[in-house]
């Protein structure tokens, strides 16, 4: 008899300990139940695992979830285990004799010790040999995670992932559902082409991470600015992104030195140090992880509160993947980050010595640009970055987050219509075939080779905006293409193109407020190292950025209010007793409970086990094994 979505709901509640499928769940699972494939779009702390997680469990086989991170793989195994599931990984950590006991589970079909779900990197699974052992199994689904790595056009592409089509050829009857947090329209497309998914139903969830504050600054100097943010972040874990290795390293002793528990993680440090470090960061409580973008993907810690950049990403996709690794338990958490022209150059200069095509250094350029104009913006920051992912909302929901820096300090803003009529007729002078360079240079009138050629110098709009200099018109057009007025066509070679958005502003319809380029402005008033300069209205701002942060509610879905502030005896209780059974069964703290489950004890302090198994987080297994422990300690706090 086909599973239903009534038992998927039951295993939710009586494993996982949560009452009911958020978002769209079980619309996921209804669809994996009936062997559909399917495309998942989630963000980070959103429920991805879940969505696969169960339906594999349900149907009839073993459900083999293909992952590129090996950390990523034991943290999930470590979980479901925890919940009573029968689970295993298959990687290079493990020796010759743990690979054959697994297959040796795999193959023998004893229901007593019957494995329901593997995880296996994609470099191994496409090995001939582990496909042969693969299809003498009964699959009941394979989930594909992190699936945009597949997308050459994505911001983590991996060579091992083009090749997982075979899956379509070897395994034709079972069900496929690729995963990822981060992919735009085109990204979505690609994942369900290459991946030769059948039919694929897309499930596109929002891309809004309410409990997440964006904090965005000028980098005037870097350490003291970062030491400010830090203050408010005292013993609790964080990441801070660094971009190159001897930043990671320089910035992880200082911050040492400063009395915060850092240690740094980089491609450059062997394997068994990236692994300690690792483990130190998952395991222990309150400790700063500094790293380049070689750390991050498929970290499980719910209790992230912090993300910063000490530079600039590649792009607004990057960012986010990076930023969403905070407040996956759903808590307030902060995405904190200093940008600089530095940055910039150091990008694309990295950018143009790459072995890339041209065609994806073009790509590139313009997510570069659009980050920046991102960190410019004058509007809400939350809005924007929904709008770049193209998730439009309804005017009425269209209001600002009173959750990020541009609502908490509005920045000097200038009336830009003039100008961006300017810009956007330069554009359709031009024939919108031209990039950002090209129509800059036809609006400060530079008599170029090029625009000689097209005889864009006898246009009217040759010389319009020679009163201002590039870095102003940049400035204009990275703000117009992330606010939708401008969008730069990669399939035209970076050629700017209007949108419907911007006819009623080329009109005179409406007007335009940008925001005011403060890092262009102080470039050109003085030359400064973007580490050692310094300015005191910085330090305002930042004092103000922290009184507002107590007197604005932050947008949590599901979270009860209330700190464990207001309860530090029974709060350091629980987390001992938590990180007591932790050590025990070596795994993560969180791995037994997420903070948001020890803070519901708190605050609801249960008496009996059936009142600790309504708390959510709280599920059979998890009673049996340590309900009489944690009802313990709250009655002695009691």
């Amino acid at each position: 008899m086909a599973a239903t979505t009534e038992q998927a709901l039951e295993i939710l509640k009586q494993r996982y300990g949560y009452p009911a499928f958020r978002g769209s769940q079980a619309a996921i699972i209804e669809t994996a139940l009936a062997g559909r494939d399917c495309v998942v779009l989630m963000p980070t702390g959103g429920g991805k695992s879940i969505c696969y997680q169960i339906p594999g469990i349900l149907r009839e086989g073993l459900a083999l979830v293909v992952s590129p991170l090996i950390a990523l793989m034991q943290d999930q195994v470590s979980a479901l285990r925890q919940l009573g599931f029968n689970a295993a990984f298959l990687n290079s950590t493990l020796s010759f004799n743990q690979q054959r006991e697994i297959f040796r589970q795999l193959e023998s079909g004893q229901s007593a010790n019957k494995l329901e779900i593997l995880y296996v990197a994609p470099e191994r699974l496409l090995q001939p040999d582990t496909l042969q052992r693969l299809t003498q199994i009964k699959l009941s689904l394979i989930a594909i995670d992190e699936a945009h790595c597949v997308s050459q056009w994505g911001h983590d592409f991996r060579q091992d992932y083009l090749s997982l089509d075979i899956l379509a050829q070897h395994f034709p009857q079972t069900p496929r559902m690729a995963l990822t947090a981060t992919a735009n329209q085109r990204t979505r497309q690609e994942i369900a082409f290459r991946l030769a998914l059948k039919k694929p139903e897309f499930f596109i969830s929002s891309f809004d991470r309410p409990n997440i504050r964006y904090l965005v600054q000028p980098k005037l100097d870097a350490r003291k600015q970062l030491l400010t943010f830090l203050q408010t972040h005292q013993h609790e874990s964080g990441i801070i992104y660094c971009l190159s290795r001897k930043k990671v390293e320089q910035t992880a002793e200082w911050l040492n030195n400063k009395g915060f528990p850092a240690l740094p993680y980089h491609a450059g440090f062997d394997s068994q140090t990236r692994s300690n470090h690792q483990q130190r960061f998952l395991v222990e409580e309150g400790v700063i992880m500094v790293a380049t973008i070689a750390f991050g993907m498929g970290i499980d810690k719910p209790d992230v509160r912090f993300v910063a950049h000490l530079d600039l990403p590649k792009s607004i996709e990057s960012y986010y993947q990076e930023t969403g690794r905070a407040g996956r338990d759903d808590l307030p958490a902060e995405a904190w980050m200093v940008y600089g022209l530095q940055d910039v150059v150091r990008l694309s200069k990295m950018l143009a010595e790459s072995q890339a095509n041209e065609q994806f250094k073009r790509v590139e350029r313009s997510k570069l640009d659009a980050l920046l104009g991102w960190c410019e913006v004058s509007r809400c920051r939350r809005i924007a970055l929904l709008d770049y992912f193209g998730e439009s909302r309804p005017p009425l929901e269209q209001s600002p987050c009173g959750n990020c820096d541009i609502c908490l300090m509005p920045p000097e803003t200038w009336d830009a219509t003039l100008d961006a009529q300017k810009l956007l007729s330069g554009v359709v002078r031009t024939g919108q075939r031209f990039g950002a360079a090209h129509v800059i240079d036809v609006l400060i009138g530079k008599t170029t080779v090029k625009v000689k050629q097209h005889r864009h110098n006898q246009l009217s709009a040759f010389g319009l905006g020679q009163s201002d200099s590039v870095q102003h018109w940049r400035s204009v057009i990275r703000q117009l293409i992330v606010q939708g007025y401008l969008y730069s066509d990669a399939e035209r070679y970076g050629a700017l193109r209007l949108t419907e958005k911007s006819r009623p502003l080329l009109r005179g319809e409406i007007a335009l407020m940008l925001r005011h380029d403060g890092v262009v402005a102080k470039s050109q008033g003085k030359a400064q190292s973007d580490d050692r300069s310094d300015d005191q209205s910085d330090d305002q701002g930042d004092d103000q950025i922290k009184r507002r942060r107590k007197d604005t509610p932050t947008a949590l879905s599901g979270v009860i209010s209330g700190g464990p502030e207001e309860f530090p005896p029974l709060w350091d209780a629980l987390k001992r007793c938590r990180t007591a059974l932790a050590e025990q069964n070596g795994v993560p703290p969180y791995v037994i409970f997420h903070d948001s489950t020890l803070k519901e004890m708190m605050l609801l302090r249960p008496k009996t086990l059936s009142e600790l198994l309504a708390i959510n987080g709280v599920g059979d297994t998890k009673l049996e094994r340590y309900g009489e422990r944690f009802l313990g300690v709250i009655a002695d706090q009691t």
